[in-house]
């Protein structure tokens, strides 16, 4: 600490991300990154746009991103100007909360979900309420019909792995028509239902995506926001008085040519979802319970054994998980769902350390 901080400095928590561990070779199960690599026309947009020499690095890229939000916005079947495009979608939610969320009345989120969110609200001062999950840790629609500056939470939740359907989440902007509400699916290409669909009938709505889970780009950080043009101008109000050039032309070139290669992207979440269910089931019969989950990971518990020393035993072995110690989830892992062959060292690990009772 110092005395030269900021008061805001001193009263905040900040969000702690997931291990990126300096190993040649982890089991690395514990930021839901995709275990399959991006489109190969991705590989081969970022060569064109670097040229022989790089040439191209020497200009700024398109402040606008137009090119890449009018290929987005195509596939979605909406406007250009009604998307945003953003530095990895955790720029995108900072910038939601700058923009839409700071009103007299408080924003409701879960008591359970991406533990971004109350740093945002602390960081820009935006009073929140939390909303308990119910006991099988689902959202209750019901329980947000109270006054309040707006609605977010992910679509599938995050860390359990639920999703709605799209008629909760109808219902819920439906009766909510003096707020924004924000429905987060960076999960959502796992199995759940966009809402993207209603931003047609509902100009409360704002739908968030990012590229670093179903399109294999966490590592060039590109996210988007979804929504009636005018919530979209907001957004494009705070960018512009933070930074201006948010997307490298690199992230612009290759998140443009991964929303262009869709059997690729198809592929990839159809092994995705067929290795969580695969995960699921030889969890289960090796007594764990898991939440239901429609993400790119499962959700689990033993009532056996704690979860943070089944963690900390698995780092041992370089296995990754993540581990929460927060109330009411502080005995589950969180497992992003990888490669078969992933999925095996971790399962295999996981018996060999429960048969020698974690020894």
């Amino acid at each position: 600490m110092s005395r030269y901080w900021s008061d805001i400095v001193r009263r905040l928590t900040p969000y702690v991300p997931g291990e990126q561990p300096a190993l040649a070779h982890p089991v690395k199960l514990n930021t839901n990154e995709n275990p399959y690599p991006p489109s190969p026309a991705v590989v081969s947009v970022i060569r064109a746009e670097l040229g022989e020499h790089g040439e191209a690095l020497r200009r700024y890229p398109d402040p606008t991103a137009r090119a890449l939000r009018e290929a987005v916005a195509a596939h979605h079947g909406l406007n250009a100007d009604q998307v945003f495009a953003g530095n990895g979608s955790d720029e995108v939610l900072a910038i939601v909360f700058q923009a839409l969320l700071k009103h007299d009345q408080p924003i409701l989120f879960p008591d359970i979900t991406y533990s971004f969110y109350p740093t945002y609200a602390r960081l820009y001062d935006v009073a929140y309420r939390t909303i308990p999950l119910d006991a099988a840790f689902q959202i209750r629609i019901d329980d947000y019909r109270q006054v309040n500056g707006g609605i977010i939470f992910p679509n599938p939740n995050a860390p359990t792995g639920h999703a709605l359907p799209l008629s909760d989440i109808e219902r819920l902007v439906a009766s909510n028509p003096d707020s924004v509400v924000v429905i987060d699916e960076a999960y959502v290409d796992f199995g759940a239902e966009s809402a993207i669909n209603l931003i047609r009938q509902y100009s409360n709505l704002l739908v968030v995506h990012t590229t670093s889970k179903s399109r294999s780009l966490a590592g060039m950080r590109v996210g988007f926001a979804f929504g009636d043009a005018a919530l979209i101008d907001a957004l494009n109000r705070v960018k512009d008085s933070f930074n201006s050039y948010p997307l490298d032309r690199l992230a612009q070139a290759a998140a443009k040519a991964a929303y262009e290669d869709d059997a690729w992207f198809r592929d990839c979440t159809a092994k995705v979802v067929a290795s969580r269910e695969r995960l699921t089931a030889r969890l289960i019969a090796l007594g764990f319970e898991v939440v239901p989950s429609s993400a790119n990971f499962v959700f689990a518990r033993h009532q056996a054994f704690d979860a943070a020393t089944l963690a900390a035993r698995l780092r041992e072995k370089e296995i990754f998980v993540r581990h929460f110690k927060l109330p009411r989830i502080d005995q589950h892992l969180r497992i992003s769902v990888g490669t078969d062959a992933e999925c095996d060292a971790l399962l295999d690990s996981l018996k060999v350390l429960m048969d020698g009772h974690l020894a």
